[in-house]
């Protein structure tokens, strides 16, 4: 049981982690820099408070940001599938499916209004023998703040 609460603790990881992080969508990337991140999560119809973080993309992740943002198949004992994606214009969609001792979906979708702006929601859901472990909605803000220091 410690390994399927390992996997149960690094599902809501990795969603929170690709939350933060997912910043994607146009064509020409998204401008390098440091940006400014705030995520509330939406569990069990209750919306928690909003997180903000700060992330500084380099030149190379802001130019490949399916590359970057989308995210990697593969978690202990579990077999997933290489996530799904779709970037058209201003629009980024994933899916990702996990199934073994732990089953697990996660899909997003942000909309990007420019290089320095974006909104984002990440749904996570993950099941253990049947039983909903999470069902999980992060709703996300992506600001632009300036150059990297």
């Amino acid at each position: 049981m410690p390994g399927l609460v390992r996997f149960v603790l690094i599902a809501v990881a990795s969603a929170s982690a690709f939350a933060l992080a997912a910043t994607a969508g146009l064509a020409d990337g998204i401008a390098p820099g440091l940006w400014r991140i705030t995520s509330r999560t939406e569990t069990g119809g209750v919306i928690g408070p909003p997180h903000e973080s700060l992330r500084c993309f380099s030149p190379s992740q802001a130019s490949d940001v399916v590359a970057t943002f989308v995210p990697a198949a593969g978690a202990d004992s579990t077999s997933c599938t290489p996530a799904e994606h779709n970037l058209r214009g201003g629009k980024l969609s994933w899916r990702l499916a996990c199934r073994g001792q732990t089953n697990m979906e996660q899909s997003g979708e942000y909309i990007f209004d420019g290089p320095r702006h974006y909104t984002a929601t990440v749904q996570t859901r993950a099941a253990v023998s049947g039983a909903t472990m999470i069902d999980a909605q992060d709703r996300l803000e992506g600001q632009w703040v300036s150059e990297c220091r």
